[in-house]
């Protein structure tokens, strides 16, 4: 096919935007929005205040509204909190962002910590002053982030405030207004289970518990229970609000119903009703949550003996407490079933899932061999590779969203591994390495795909970190395991060929997927932390890494959907993956005399699906690069 245009229209930059998010030197407006926060602060007494990077239900994505960090900070990455004091403040970010915090924020302002070395709680207890009062939203904070806050601020001599009323609202003049976009049905022959049935499986688990009721905080769960899509927030299809599911009543959805379309208030109508909004006293539009508040005591008046909530330990604000016990019942903190049962994927949307990586996989080659006839050129940049991909993906006709910003980064760039190109920052595509991940939203699956590809001849270097890269991912994608066996266990696998070479990368192996819904799920995730047991039907990623900071980096991820194995002479439940991401691996990049015969049979089997899957599916010219590119090592 022909090249795409290198310059970006409004019809390829739909789902993604280049605008650098920090405002240029010399026009930065973080020192004004710090100090007005610190009058507001003085003004109630309080020595600091909290803000972390959240909303109340502890979302990856955010509506424009609640990202608070940023709009004080400058700081735009998808997790972190800040700290703000009397004379001093700190941003605190993880390791995927400790050189972005450095890039974004004004050090004169704000002090960039790393959390590897300091926990926003040890910040606390060593800055706050003896006596000191340290302000905190209860809506943006779990359970068990306000138990660490009341112990650093113990630790400091000082005293927790609660602050119904966030400051930063107080400052924020021209803070963007809730999202209220529609809320539609998510077809029965994609979600594979009616609602009423999930709704029995739910009360189920919550009857086991002695649990009368539960709320509904994460949307996620809300989206997957009752088979609904939303568009509140970017790049996931979720409605941001509430759900009340008793277990001996109807359940009660938080929403206005004009934001259902005529199909799904129909549907959800059958099962559920729809909380009736309404008015404060004073005239004041009433919000989900207080709304909620007066469902759950209307629950306890209807009940004979005391009821018992379940607030999910995740998602659920602190606020949501009071809450409850303010409507005259009890409450416990624990995870959400629903979170386990949703991350366990049905027939229909394993089904789903296939067919979704195949169309994207068939996209993406299009891409690659787009890529290998452009980029000798010198000529290509970052954006280009993102407007270029995003293009393709569309040309589906069913994409739905891109499922998160796609990281295209060159050399250094590809050694931050979520990095995103601005036009400021925006690097020509130069010899060394592209890394490309990116991912789809499609109706029927969601879609996470790195590729790491050669520009030019690559250095010895960079081939034997590829290959030691490529056998930890080749030693998961090919692991049998027994039932029980959480993600912890699996990923030492990832990294041993690096280990032995004494490296390492500092993120997790696999985080889970969900069904057209978030790219990042629980509670399955293939890291140090995972202890939660894999189970069939679960998808996760596989993507180890490595990164040489300001030189390049490298990272191979497809998707996996854990299956059971029948191993003979088994004495006890075998589980194993089985690949779902079809798309080249850059052979350029591989050191064949790294690989064991095995590992080398592995590629040469896993390239053989891809051209067989995507043959068809992609033009002529893209099928030749594909036969060359996938051709046996």
């Amino acid at each position: 096919m022909t090249s795409r245009s290198t310059t970006c229209q409004s019809t390829t930059c739909k789902f993604q935007s280049f605008d650098d998010p920090a405002p240029p030197a010399g026009a930065r407006p973080e020192a004004e929005r710090l100090a007005a926060l610190r009058r507001v602060l003085a003004q109630h007494g309080l020595s600091g205040f909290v803000v972390p990077r959240a909303d109340e239900h502890q979302g990856e994505y955010v509506p424009a509204g609640e990202e608070r960090l940023a709009w004080l900070t400058g700081f735009t990455g998808s997790a972190g909190t800040a700290v703000v004091l009397e004379s001093e403040a700190a941003v605190v970010v993880d390791g995927r962002y400790v050189i972005q915090v450095r890039e974004q924020i004004d050090t004169a302002l704000f002090t960039p910590v790393a959390l590897a070395e300091t926990t926003p709680e040890q910040w606390i207890a060593r800055h706050l002053p003896e006596g000191g009062a340290l302000g905190y939203d209860p809506w943006l904070h779990t359970d068990a982030q306000v138990r660490k806050l009341e112990k650093a601020v113990a630790e400091a001599g000082g005293t927790l405030v609660v602050v119904t009323d966030n400051p930063v609202d107080a400052v924020w003049n021209d803070r963007p207004a809730p999202p209220a976009a529609p809320i539609r049905l998510h077809p029965l022959s994609v979600a594979g289970e009616t609602a009423a049935s999930k709704l029995e499986r739910l009360r189920e688990k919550l009857a086991d518990t002695k649990t009368d009721g539960l709320i509904v905080s994460d949307p996620h769960n809300i989206a997957w229970l009752f088979n609904i899509r939303g568009g509140d927030v970017p790049h996931t299809p979720i409605a941001l609000g509430y759900a009340l599911v008793p277990v001996a009543d109807r359940p009660t959805l938080f929403f206005a119903p004009d934001r259902f379309d005529e199909t799904a208030v129909s549907a959800v109508g059958r099962i559920a009703d729809f909380a009736p909004l309404g008015t404060t006293p004073d005239g004041r539009p009433l919000e989900a949550r207080e709304s909620l508040a007066r469902a759950v005591a209307d629950l306890g008046a209807r009940a004979r003996d005391d009821i018992r909530i379940l607030i999910d330990a995740a998602t659920g604000a602190f606020a949501l407490q009071s809450a409850v016990a303010n409507a005259g019942a009890r409450f416990h903190v624990a995870p959400d079933p629903l979170t386990a049962l949703k991350a366990v994927k049905n027939g229909r949307e394993i089904e789903g899932a296939r067919a979704a990586h195949r169309r994207d996989g068939a996209a993406v080659t299009r891409f690659l061999a787009w890529l290998a006839r452009e980029a000798p050129s010198g000529a290509l940049t970052e954006i280009d590779t993102v407007e270029a991909l995003e293009g393709f993906r569309r040309d589906t006709g069913l994409l739905e969203d891109v499922s998160f910003p796609t990281i295209a980064g060159v050399n250094g760039n590809a050694a931050l591994p979520h990095y995103r190109v601005t036009r400021a920052g925006n690097r020509p595509v130069a010899p060394g390495v592209l890394l490309v991940d990116s991912g789809g939203q499609y109706v029927d699956g969601t879609t996470d795909i790195t590729r790491t590809v050669a520009i030019g001849t690559p250095t010895p270097e960079l081939r034997d970190r590829f290959t030691r890269v490529l056998k930890g991912h080749i030693a998961v994608a090919t692991a049998v395991f027994p039932k029980g066996t959480s993600g912890a266990q699996i990923d030492p696998f990832a990294r041993r060929p690096l280990w032995e070479a004494g490296l390492d990368f500092d993120h997790g192996t696999g985080h889970g997927v969900g069904s057209f819904l978030s790219v990042h799920e629980g509670p399955q995730r293939i890291s140090r932390l995972g202890g939660v047991a894999l189970e069939a039907g679960m998808i996760l990623s596989n993507e180890p890494g490595y990164y040489r900071e300001g030189h390049y980096g490298i990272r191979i991820e497809n998707l996996l959907v854990v299956e059971e194995r029948d191993v003979p002479g088994a004495d006890r439940p075998v589980l194993g993956f089985a690949t779902l991401t079809l798309a080249p691996i850059d052979r350029a990049l591989v050191d064949v005399a790294l690989l064991t015969d095995g590992e080398r049979a592995w590629l040469n089997d896993y390239h053989d699906r891809v051209r067989s899957a995507l043959s068809p599916l992609v033009d002529e010219a893209t099928r030749a690069w594909l036969a060359a590119a996938t051709a046996p090592l």
